[in-house]
């Protein structure tokens, strides 16, 4: 089993998601805190596997729980849960360390998609040994899992198509594809690849804005599916 700390300043939602994790065959739910400080107490005194992680928390934000907890020697996996949405958040937790970031508000069926990725990886890291390029290329393939779509065409990356949704959940509105490549940080040719890909998959929404030129300008959003949260 996969034991589990939910931390959530709500009492409700940490409720919520602990009965969400309750759910998912080999999960269970070790405690639940609603703060930092709480989450520390916790970890001090029983060891667990997997933290599901709010940003925003009453006494030090997630990304300052999560620096904490590995200065204490605290080795146990984290995934944000969290209503943060811009980039430099999510970016920030990604450089923390942060296996995976589910974005609230979501619904049961896209909190058990990113366990189920989780756990595969979990029992291919705790198998050690060394690993082909082949092997590393899945392990990593297993962060973006449940996120985008779990088969994605030959060249394409996992990371990449996650980045990509990560900054479409973030906007406020329609993004160009322009937009998109300077806050993911990749070429144009690059995102307008990957936006194409998620939109033939129904995971992107294309809009059209005309201008004084008359020429449409694509936009896109964020259209997540109703299966996968």
């Amino acid at each position: 089993m996969i034991d589990v700390l939910v931390v959530d300043d709500d009492v409700l939602v940490a409720r919520i998601n602990a009965a969400y994790v309750a759910k998912v065959p080999g999960f269970r739910v070790a405690a639940t805190a609603h703060s930092t400080a709480e989450a520390l107490t916790v970890l001090d005194g029983q060891p667990v596997d997997l933290i599901l992680l709010d940003h925003y928390l009453p006494d030090e934000n997630g990304l300052a729980a999560v620096r904490e907890l590995r200065a204490r020697g605290h080795q146990c996996d984290v995934m944000m849960v969290t209503a943060a949405r811009d980039v430099a958040t999510v970016q920030a937790a990604m450089r923390h360390g942060a296996l995976q970031y589910l974005v609230k508000p979501f619904n049961f069926a896209g909190l058990r998609a990113k366990l189920e990725a989780y756990a595969p990886l979990r029992e291919t890291l705790a198998n050690g040994g060394e690993a082909e390029q082949a092997e590393v290329d899945r392990i990593f393939g297993l962060l973006a899992a449940g996120a985008v779509a779990p088969d994605l065409p030959k060249g394409h990356s996992p990371t990449t198509a996650e980045l990509v949704r990560q900054v479409l959940l973030a906007a406020d509105g329609p993004l160009s594809a322009q937009e998109i490549a300077e806050r993911a940080g990749v070429s144009r040719q690059t995102a307008q690849r990957y936006l194409k890909l998620l939109e033939r998959t129904d995971r992107v929404r294309l809009s059209l804005r005309y201008g004084e030129t008359g020429r449409p300008e694509h936009r896109y959003t964020w259209a997540p599916s109703p299966h996968t949260g």
